[in-house]
């Protein structure tokens, strides 16, 4: 009998030991989720002011900085696009309960993720590093370069055609904006122009009329 408790004991705490292990890999899952739920909604603020800015540039039709704006959003969203794909498999795995043999691989993949996206706000900076695109200072001027030259490769050709295809896009919109609209109707006069128009008509008529009048014999 004490052998067959001794047993059941050491059971249950291996068990208790697996729950533990379990619970912990659960959290650290959640965990990782969260973190890169954060740098996805810091790096997306980011995202939306790069194409304010390409607009901003277009308006004043300085093509090579709407350009590189452009470029860099969309080498963000490149490595964006990623990460969600880890986080899909991540709110999969969190409902389910048989993880175990996979939950390794996939916090490290997650952990990966999250490196990516902190070497993304380490090496492009937040929203004052962004605002630099618009700068003219030298200091602006060498960030806009360093941008150019880390860009350079990272994109596909793929990439660059959809980033060519937008700046097209928001250089129509910019022009649709700016442009007046050409009128479709003939300007209406005022009430006065226009009986001073009819007066001299029928003014101008009249020494017509007597010019050409034959005199009476």
């Amino acid at each position: 009998m004490p052998r067959k408790w001794g047993t059941q004991a050491v059971l249950i705490k291996s068990l208790l030991r697996i729950e533990l292990l379990v619970l912990r890999a659960i959290l650290d899952l959640k965990n990782q989720r969260d973190k890169l739920r954060q740098h996805q909604k810091r790096i997306t603020v980011l995202t939306d002011r790069e194409t304010a800015i390409a607009r901003e540039c277009l308006a004043r039709d300085d093509r090579r900085r709407a350009l590189l704006a452009l470029r860099r959003k969309k080498y963000q969203e490149t490595l964006l696009s990623k990460t969600d794909a880890q986080l899909e498999q991540l709110e999969h795995l969190t409902s389910q309960v048989e993880f175990s043999l996979v939950q390794k691989d996939v916090l490290f993949g997650l952990q990966q993720g999250t490196k990516v996206l902190q070497a993304i706000n380490k090496e492009m900076g937040g929203i004052e590093a962004v605002e630099k695109l618009m700068g003219e200072t030298e200091e602006a001027r060498a960030y806009q370069e360093e941008i150019s030259q880390m860009l350079a490769g990272q994109l596909s050709n793929q990439d660059e055609d959809e980033v060519e295809n937008e700046l097209e896009r928001l250089r129509q919109e910019t022009e649709a904006i700016t442009l007046p609209n050409v009128p479709t109707a003939p300007p209406v006069m005022a009430v006065g122009e226009e009986e001073a128009d009819t007066e001299e008509v029928e003014i101008s008529a009249a020494r017509t009329k007597t010019r050409t009048a034959v005199p009476a014999s």
